[in-house]
């Protein structure tokens, strides 16, 4: 089980991951339970499932996900149309890195927080601009990700394509893409889980609708329950989303489980 790199059966693997879920849960049990912490900080379990439950009883909370969802997709869609093929030709072409990737490396570390006022004067305050950050907070992450994925590519198969005579493009087209294509799918898997992590700046941006939304209406009034649960949410979904993609990326790609 200790051994580098070593492996354990799924069974282990999978009471490992309930023991860990559980073993949180149990602190926090323990924290609110005994008044460690003060509940405005931390309230119980019962009343964050109390408050979720009312939610979603009062249509508050299903709508919320859905528009949060909504932003999501439209927000890594567009990054990603936009993105892949830049990362590309940034991979496999030294011109298109030189252009590229430095200009990139520094947007990047830029914070997106502080592009809400100026995406408020570029776009407004209606869906255009929370889609907007979304779409900066993955699109120059999403071009430098893709490119290493590119340029990892193995010289040999691109060799052994020149050799029985493919032409560059179909080079790219026909090899180097297809390669490419296992690892892209994780880079997209990385780039969604950034863009619910980037949700409720995303949502700061004049907005009365969403997760993130209900997250800072819920700070102005100190109610952690309402804050927990749509934190929890927020997690929860992305656990889903993230699980699909490993699915998708396994029924694509079932050679890379061998």
């Amino acid at each position: 089980m200790f051994k580098i790199k070593g492996k354990i059966s799924k069974q282990k693997y999978l009471i490992l991951v309930i023991a860990s879920f559980a073993a949180v849960y149990l602190i926090w049990i323990i924290l609110t339970s005994l008044k460690l912490v003060a509940p405005v900080f931390l309230p119980s379990p019962k009343r964050v499932w109390d408050y979720f439950m009312t939610s979603v009883q009062d249509g508050t909370l299903l709508p919320n996900i859905y528009i949060s969802c909504r932003r999501i997709f439209f927000g890594v869609v567009v990054a990603t149309v936009l993105a892949v093929p830049f990362g590309i030709l940034c991979g496999i072409f030294r011109f298109f890195e030189a252009i590229t990737r430095p200009l990139c490396e520094f947007i990047r570390y830029m914070p997106v927080p502080a592009f809400v006022p100026l995406v408020m004067v570029w776009v407004g305050i209606g869906e255009d601009a929370k889609v907007a950050l979304l779409f900066m907070g993955t699109f120059f992450q999403m071009i430098l990700m893709v490119a290493d994925d590119a340029a990892s590519v193995s010289d040999d198969l691109l060799n052994s394509g020149y050799t029985l005579g493919t032409t560059k493009w179909q080079a790219i087209v026909k090899i180097l893409i297809p390669a490419t294509l296992p690892r892209m799918m994780d880079t997209l898997r990385m780039m969604i889980g950034w863009a619910w992590t980037y949700l409720v700046v995303a949502e700061m941006v004049a907005a009365n609708s969403g997760l993130g939304y209900s997250i800072i209406k819920a700070q102005r009034f100190l109610k952690t329950d309402a804050i927990f649960t749509g934190i929890l949410v927020i997690g929860l979904l992305g656990l889903i989303t993230d699980r699909i993609m490993v699915t998708i990326n396994k029924i694509l790609f079932p050679w890379r489980e061998g």
